[in-house]
């Protein structure tokens, strides 16, 4: 069953992530990937979901926290993106890769992008294929720190979308809210829904396993894709860098006193 449902799901990826590259390809945006982010999910959680014909409590509590945040998350950052243009990293790709641009960003932008996708859905392929208890302790947990994680990105995508449209200075920084506990709370946020769904994965068949999918996704935000992109773009920001002194850089906590 696993097989089938990674073979569902991997089709349904290829053939929606191929749109999206085509779709970037004529208004020539590659940033466009970032929003069909969360909308992939949401398609590998129904795919699997309606291949097996099976709609168990903790399928469908899985399937639907994922469809709230895909859809939230996809949609912020559509309607965040609308006259802003191409995002400056995937500019800086098209022209370090100049001729072979298009090619380049077919593999290495939006068909890694489906592979990630792939590997980091299997706690959703994994309750699909197995059967599990009913409601427990661990349906309960996980939901209760999925919210966490919801309310951090949530609030503090709010929060930083507030401040960019009020603030007076454009290297100035956000230290308010929840941005004053951790300088990434919408990457903490994204990593704490993972491991939520994790705790309510966890006592099916072989759910254990799906702690490399809440590790990975760990490791994607902090080592490769998020808290160092933005680091290096501020890397000479001087208020910044006093800010990265006080802050945590992830997980949050109660900011730094300076001696």
């Amino acid at each position: 069953m696993m097989l089938e449902l990674y073979l569902y799901t991997a089709i349904a990826i290829f053939v929606f992530m191929t749109t999206v590259f085509i779709i970037a390809q004529i208004i020539t945006d590659n940033s466009i990937v970032d929003i069909a982010w969360g909308f992939g999910f949401v398609i590998a959680a129904w795919v699997s979901m309606l291949a097996t014909q099976e709609f168990t409590t903790r399928q469908l509590i899985v399937t639907g926290l994922v469809t709230v945040w895909g859809f939230r998350l996809g949609i912020f950052l559509w309607i965040r993106s609308i006259g802003r243009g191409e995002d400056y990293r995937y500019q800086n790709f098209r022209k370090n890769w100049g001729k072979h641009a298009v090619r380049k960003a077919f593999f290495r932008v939006f068909m890694l992008q489906g592979a990630f996708m792939l590997l980091l859905a299997y706690p959703i392929l994994r309750v699909h294929a197995s059967d599990g208890p009913g409601v427990d302790f661990f349906m309960i947990a996980g939901i209760l720190v999925w919210l966490v994680g919801f309310f951090f990105q949530v609030v503090g995508d709010a929060q930083l979308q507030k401040f960019k449209k009020n603030k007076t200075h454009p290297e100035q920084i956000l230290k308010s809210g929840v941005w004053r506990y951790t300088r990434h709370p919408n990457y903490f946020g994204e990593a704490t829904m993972w491991w939520g769904i994790f705790l309510i994965v966890l006592p099916v068949e072989l759910g254990w396993t799906a702690v490399f999918s809440a590790l990975f996704i760990n490791f994607l935000l902090l080592r490769v894709s998020g808290v160092p992109f933005l680091d290096e773009r501020y890397k000479d920001n001087q208020d910044y860098q006093q800010y990265k002194r006080e802050t945590n850089n992830f997980v949050p906590w109660f900011p730094k006193k300076e001696d």
